[in-house]
């Protein structure tokens, strides 16, 4: 065979060349992880300890449209519950500025949250203990196990926080949060009104009231109620509620003797039965047909170029809920803390808004309607009898409020849990008016303000 000559190679080059696919562009980079103006005004950690690295994670947000100069602008603390989960849960779920929303889970986006709780006041968000999502604990026997420690590493990581804003010293503080933080929230409120009477008035913090949502308070009287409100709820029937109610009062026998641990046990066993009976997709939402997808949060929350933006650093590694802090504070679960409320109430001008969407099956309404009315407090009385009034917000059905005094309970309609990721604009006009003091949070002179409208 004889060998090709010049021509033909060049003819074969020229074909392969002609007809050959350039390489195919690289694919764009991806975007950035926060859309213009979608930072945090300022983010990275609180020290609480002088003696060791242990520090508390937060994010703040300015007020967007501030009714007042931002001196005497309030600010909003949100806590979430857990025990051990994170807030950034709230900050990108529920009520911040930006929520991650996508229908792929593990590719999330920023979008703007027209409902967030930032839009008068400013907002922070502290993980909360430590330990908890970023903050961190330098050694777990730090970690809190009871919550007068949850609430003087609250304090201390607070007074760092203003100390590094002297102009925000003055601002009205109002202390808020869901779940697990019906302890957090009173149990702060408790110790930073009490160490502010100690302390000169340079030092003190301005808190101005507590809002706790769906929140786990008096637990004894909380666990015995879930019975009844399946019940009555067409959830189960007659000898299934027998069933539970003898779970129930285990787990009461067990709290009254103080054994904390098995009382902790004992509850977990009523909410998997209940769970069990229902064949609910979530006790947090009787509605739903699939639990709240808050698995977005931790996927976005690991990226390397999300921790940088946010001061954290690379090798932390984002847990919605920590385990190792739900276990410190297993012993804590079934502990009250109705006498901080009941403090709150008789010994301040502090307001105090609890709130529950009604959908909730774990700490909704008939639960805490059930601790209110066993509190001692003299305006019980008053509060008991107020009437409960039909709640709107720009002519719909919002829920239900009842007030006397600096007492409000709220009722959110269609909502479960985690209220604001269920009715955001709802949510937004609840916690605007009752800081502000407008609509049925108000006197009678602002009882027909309702919501500011921008």
């Amino acid at each position: 065979m004889n060998p090709p000559t010049t021509t033909t190679v060049f003819l074969l080059l020229h074909l392969f060349t002609a007809t050959a696919s350039p390489p195919p562009p690289p694919p764009p980079p991806p975007p950035p992880p926060f859309p213009e103006g979608s930072l945090p005004t300022s983010s990275g950690y609180l020290p609480i300890n002088t003696s060791s690295s242990s520090a508390l994670f937060f994010t703040f947000y300015e007020a967007q449209h501030p009714l007042s100069a931002l001196p005497q602008t309030p600010i909003l603390l949100w806590l979430q519950g857990g025990p051990g989960c994170s807030s950034m849960l709230g900050n990108l779920f529920e009520l911040g500025p930006w929520l991650l929303t996508s229908d792929d889970d593990n590719n999330p986006s920023l979008q703007p949250n027209p409902a967030s709780w930032n839009r008068l006041f400013g907002l922070l968000f502290i993980d909360n203990p430590i330990g908890a999502g970023f903050s961190i604990a330098s050694d777990t026997a730090e970690i809190p196990r009871n919550q007068a420690r949850v609430a003087e590493h609250l304090w201390i990581g607070m007074q760092a926080f203003l100390d590094s804003r002297p102009t925000f010293r003055p601002r009205p503080l109002y202390i808020t949060g869901e779940s697990y933080a019906g302890k957090y929230v009173p149990a702060a409120g408790y110790y930073f009104s009490r160490w502010n009477s100690l302390r000169p008035e340079a030092r003190r913090i301005n808190l101005r009231g507590v809002a706790i949502g769906n929140g786990l308070t008096h637990p004894v009287v909380q666990v015995a109620t879930h019975a009844k409100n399946a019940y009555f709820s067409g959830l189960i029937n007659e000898r299934q509620a027998e069933q539970l109610e003898a779970l129930q009062a285990e787990a009461v026998r067990l709290t009254q003797e103080t054994k904390w641990g098995d009382a902790t046990r004992a509850r977990n066993r009523v909410l998997s039965a209940l769970s069990n009976m229902t064949g609910l997709a979530t006790l947090y939402d009787l509605s739903r047909t699939r639990a709240y997808q808050t698995g977005r949060v931790s996927v976005f929350l690991n990226r390397g170029d999300v921790k940088k933006a946010l001061g954290v650093a690379d090798k932390t590694i984002y847990e919605e809920c920590s385990d190792v802090v739900g276990e410190a504070l297993h012993d804590d679960v079934m502990k009250s803390v109705k006498y901080m409320v009941e403090w709150l109430l008789k010994e301040t001008k502090d307001k105090v808004l609890l709130y529950q969407g009604g959908y909730d099956l774990r700490d909704g309404v008939v639960s805490t309607e059930a601790w209110v009315k066993e509190m001692a407090w003299e305006g019980l009385e008053e509060f008991m009898k107020a009437e409960r009034k039909v709640w709107e917000v720009k002519g719909t059905l919002a829920g239900y409020v009842q007030r006397w005094g600096t007492l409000s309970h709220t009722v959110v309609a269609r909502a479960g849990h985690l209220v604001p990721a269920d009715q955001g604009v709802n949510s937004q006009a609840m916690i605007e008016d009752w800081v502000l003091g407008n609509g049925l949070f108000g006197d009678d002179s602002k009882r027909g303000l309702g919501s500011v409208d921008l």
